[in-house]
């Protein structure tokens, strides 16, 4: 069916439709069945830190990313894959660290489509873009994240070239109390940056990593509503935002269509692999609580019987939330950083 996956879950009486190329993804129920909570075959999207080099060292990097950071083996990252093309993988996000720098970027990318038939797509800072690396992620990327940071020439750079090579490129911004106002003014006043993108994904700031302030907390700002508001209009470019911002979503935004909301899918649909094969429901868990190693036992094993991802699963099913109308549609928001929820 060349780019189309269509996959049946009969025991969990719901189907999955993946477009490949567009990256169009459903989950269709079965006739009078809701959606299941949780996939059971196994995550459907893996985010996958290749390094943990990074040669910016950017104040808010949540992984402490520097030019010390260690990269993954290809030999482990072969292993993530063939236990990943055993379950229910679709896609891979690939992060760091800066993951296009890692000395073994383009095997990683072409490996991951053609040899698994899974989709790479990757986060970057913007340095690293040979023309060597540009070729294969427009032959084997769906798309390119990339992040946004004061004084935002790089940023401009970065578009400018995935521009030319014509490749779908996102936005990453991380939204605090110190960057809203640029968010404000970039939707209000200056699209410039954001009309060279196909998205722009607006990503909650969270007190995790190089820098914990909680002053840079979202809900410290007296121009969420403004936020919020702007965003819910129409642009050229799509908006997104990554599910530890459902909550606000929810809260202020009228003009999204409930079927778009996704609550927090970490241990529900999705799982983060660290550099050292440590495997966690979320990527911003590992400074808190300790991985399950990928040496010691499967992918599936892991999703299925450790005691981290079963109770990551049962916070969001049982959260104190059960009181609000928004329940269902944004599961009480982080199951593990109550501090960063909007509502």
């Amino acid at each position: 069916m060349g780019s189309l996956v269509f996959r049946n879950y009969p025991h969990q009486n719901y189907k999955v439709i993946f477009n490949q190329s567009t990256g169009f993804f459903a989950r269709i129920e079965d006739k009078s069945f809701n959606e299941p909570f949780w996939a059971e075959k196994g995550p459907e999207l893996l985010d996958i830190s290749i390094t943990n080099w990074c040669d910016n060292g950017c104040s808010f990097c949540y992984k402490r990313s520097d030019k010390f950071g260690r990269n993954m083996t290809l030999d482990d990252y072969k292993l993530i894959m063939e236990y990943a093309s055993k379950s229910n993988v679709f896609q891979v996000a690939l992060g760091g660290g800066n993951p296009n720098q890692h000395p073994d970027f383009i095997d990683i990318i072409r490996m991951t489509k053609e040899n698994y038939n899974i989709v790479p797509s990757y986060t970057t800072n913007g340095r690293g873009l040979t023309d060597d690396i540009l070729i294969a992620t427009k032959k084997y990327c769906g798309a390119v994240a990339i992040s946004a940071y004061f004084p935002y020439d790089e940023l401009m750079n970065s578009l400018n070239i995935l521009y030319e090579y014509e490749i779908k490129t996102n936005i990453h911004f991380l939204l605090s109390n110190n960057t809203i106002r640029t968010a404000i003014h970039w939707l209000k006043e200056d699209r410039s940056v954001l009309d060279k993108c196909n998205a722009v994904i607006f990503l909650n700031y969270k007190p995790v990593g190089r820098i914990k302030n909680n002053k840079l907390l979202l809900n410290n700002s007296s121009l969420i509503k403004e936020f919020f508001s702007l965003a819910d209009l129409k642009y050229p470019f799509k908006i997104g935002f990554d599910s530890c911002m459902v909550s606000g979503v929810v809260k202020n935004m009228k003009n999204v269509n409930s079927l778009y909301i996704e609550p927090c899918e970490a241990a529900r649909f999705s799982a983060y692999i660290s550099e050292d094969l440590q495997m966690y429901p979320c990527s911003f868990m590992n400074e808190y609580y300790k991985g399950e190693d990928l040496r010691k036992n499967s992918l599936t094993k892991i999703w299925t019987e450790s005691k981290s991802f079963n109770e990551t699963r049962k916070r969001l099913e049982n959260n104190g939330c059960q009181s609000c109308v928004s329940q269902k549609l944004c599961l009480g928001g982080c199951p593990f950083l109550n501090i960063i929820n909007l509502c």
